[in-house]
């Protein structure tokens, strides 16, 4: 079993040899939502390169919080492909009344094959072994995305 270490997530390899897997840990729920997103980014580009230029808010509910992540990822994969963007910095704030709902702010740049080392290319966000839990104090995610 390999696993390749970027703290605070880490890429599982053995999970999908044509997908690539993640699963972020933090403290707090919004902690795992950013860096599911940067691990999401960094599997197509190396985020460094991208300086957060631009920004995008994004405001979703789910009654789910597995929903919420897929629909968090999925909605910043969309920016990608519809405006051309790479996102390096993320902000989120998370709330749970009758449903989860999340505010975020993704910063980036446009795609210039010139500035951004790129990678590979996210097509989705996939619910295979999609996974989030709280174990004592420690939330965990677990996603798939499809490359």
């Amino acid at each position: 079993m390999i696993y390749v270490i970027f703290m605070p997530f880490r890429y599982l390899e053995e999970l999908s040899s044509a997908d690539a897997a993640f699963e972020a840990s933090g403290s707090t729920l919004e902690e795992v939502f950013r860096d599911s997103a940067v691990a999401t980014f960094e599997v197509m580009a190396d985020t460094k390169t991208v300086k957060p230029l631009l920004i995008h808010e994004i405001m979703l509910e789910n009654e789910a919080v597995d929903g919420l992540l897929i629909d968090w990822l999925s909605e910043l994969v969309f920016l990608k492909d519809s405006e051309s963007l790479l996102f390096s910095v993320f902000d989120v704030n998370i709330k749970k009344n009758d449903v989860y709902m999340l505010k975020g702010v993704a910063k980036g740049d446009k795609i210039d094959r010139e500035k951004h080392n790129l990678r590979s290319d996210v097509k989705a966000v996939t619910y295979h072994l999609l996974e989030v839990k709280k174990t004592g104090d420690k939330w965990v995610a677990r996603v798939v995305l499809d490359i």
